[in-house]
């Protein structure tokens, strides 16, 4: 696991557009105006993901799947390290 994702407490959340390339995340919590179409399609609670790539679209993993997301939708998932 990545140093920076280690360094961070277990409770501090921040949001998936901000965390770390290369580490793996729990998803804490899902808000905002896509919050239906984010759990259709596997970002909920609980879940893990794993941020690949940064920018204005990333690359992340849910269940084994991978899916590019804007920022904005990336704003709207917080998490925490996993």
């Amino acid at each position: 696991m990545n140093s920076l994702a280690l360094d961070l407490k277990r409770d501090s959340a921040l949001t998936l557009s901000q965390a770390a390339v290369g580490c793996e995340f729990q998803i804490k919590q899902v808000e905002g105006s896509a919050c239906r179409q984010l759990r259709e399609i596997g970002f909920c609670e609980q879940m893990r993901v794993k941020k690949i790539t940064h920018g204005r679209n990333m690359l992340c993993t849910v269940c084994g799947t991978r899916l590019a997301l804007s920022k904005d939708l990336a704003d709207q998932i917080q998490v925490v390290p996993a």
